[in-house]
């Protein structure tokens, strides 16, 4: 294998691919789930009031993701929220290829472990075999220095796979080492 493939991609091939292609019964390693894109996501609501947040938001998840974040805006004026149309309301970035491999080693690896009170993470898919993870607190990426944060705000990160069913999904992520709550080896 190539020294700078990254180790999730290497893991990938050599142990998730042969391992569902035997839980699923597949002919053709084509058929086999694979991730697409992580897409992690950003909502900051006072972000109406206060434009900076935007930029740290952006800053923060740029450093998280080792890719430039974008801000994203809203789609339609609410009064309510104090919110007009095309304002910036939150921040997104979506890894693909390399960068998405090397992320979601860290994510497994370094991050959800730093989590206080860790006991695995909800197993509940989308019907399409992705995976939305729901973190409160940023300061789990060892990327984000303690000091120079002024506010803790939470992500949502999604897994997007080719997996027909939550069953091949939830497979592909529990055979990366997705640590979740009740994870049932077949």
């Amino acid at each position: 294998m190539n020294a700078t493939m990254p180790t999730y991609k290497v893991k990938y091939q050599e142990q998730v691919l042969p391992a569902l292609m035997k839980e699923f019964g597949y002919k053709s390693v084509m058929q086999a789930p694979k991730l697409e894109k992580i897409v992690i996501n950003q909502g900051i609501g006072a972000a109406t009031g206060d434009k900076k947040l935007i930029d740290i938001a952006v800053n923060e998840l740029t450093m998280i993701a080792g890719q430039k974040a974008v801000a994203t805006v809203s789609k339609k004026d609410i009064s309510n929220f104090k919110l007009r149309k095309k304002m910036p309301i939150g921040a997104r970035v979506t890894l693909r290829k390399d960068r998405m491999y090397e992320f979601l080693d860290r994510l497994i690896s370094v991050a959800l472990p730093r989590i206080r009170d860790f006991r695995g993470i909800h197993a509940k898919l989308d019907g399409r075999g992705n995976y939305t993870l729901g973190i409160s607190e940023q300061i789990i990426f060892p990327e984000i220095v303690m000091d120079k944060i002024n506010k803790i705000s939470g992500m949502n990160i999604t897994f997007v796979t080719t997996a027909n069913t939550d069953e091949e999904g939830y497979a592909l992520l529990r055979e990366f080492g997705m640590p979740f709550k009740n994870a049932k080896k077949n």
